[in-house]
């Protein structure tokens, strides 16, 4: 596998439904950015070196709704919205989630007053998404600008899986199964980054220049 990012640009999509600008900091082209890959790829750590690049007010972070336990250290609110199944099917049965998926035996789910919120006020709504809610959120929502993370290799997903402790060795077997047919979904993104082990830095500082090259492009298709 190539150590270099394999980026293919995005085509030109039809502007619909741009969100109105609410004269507060922010995008003049306020894009839904979906930041995908297989369990373990590093999507977390990439999402909060984002964050830490203190970078303009144009970016907001949808979080995730899950029915999966808390990790030791997630924080409920921040690293994830954790609700119970109850809670999460009823939002799912009122049309409250952009897109919802049982993965790995949890349900994942997208609060869809997050991502237009965010758009209303001119800001990039980022998500953070299994390859399954990639998926529907490209149907959806067709302008929406899709950003796949691959690992330099196999052998260092699995060393990532293993290394976070928090699967039993049936459940690691699952996950590691799944990657391999989510690695070969990379195709249906507008762009596929690797994330270079030690070095997601450079993955950040990658999937910002991609935003900036996708906002100067013009308007996208944002109706959520």
């Amino acid at each position: 596998m190539s150590a270099n990012p394999l980026e293919q640009p995005a085509g030109a999509v039809p502007s619909v439904d741009r969100a109105p600008s609410t004269g507060e900091p922010g995008s003049p082209n306020p894009m839904l950015v979906v930041i995908s890959g297989p369990s373990g790829v590093g999507k977390d750590t990439i999402i909060e070196a984002l964050q830490q690049r203190g970078h303009r007010p144009a970016y907001h972070y949808v979080i995730t709704c899950t029915t999966r336990a808390r990790r030791p250290n997630e924080i409920d609110g921040v690293s994830y919205n954790f609700v119970t199944v109850p809670e999460f099917l009823a939002m799912r049965d009122t049309d409250e989630l952009l897109e919802a998926n049982e993965v790995h035996g949890n349900w994942y789910g997208t609060p869809r007053a997050g991502v237009r919120d965010a758009l209303i006020r001119g800001q990039h709504a980022i998500l953070k998404i299994d390859v399954q809610g990639a998926e529907v959120v490209k149907r959806k929502v067709p302008g929406a600008l899709l950003i796949f993370v691959l690992p330099p290799s196999l052998e260092t997903l699995a060393e990532h899986l293993k290394a976070r402790r928090t699967e039993t060795a049936e459940q690691m077997e699952i996950r590691q199964r799944d990657a391999a047919l989510e690695l070969a979904r990379k195709e249906d993104y507008d762009y596929v980054v690797v994330n270079e082990e030690n070095r997601v830095d450079v993955t950040a500082e990658r999937i910002e220049q991609i935003i900036t090259e996708e906002e100067r492009r013009g308007p996208r298709q944002v109706a959520v």
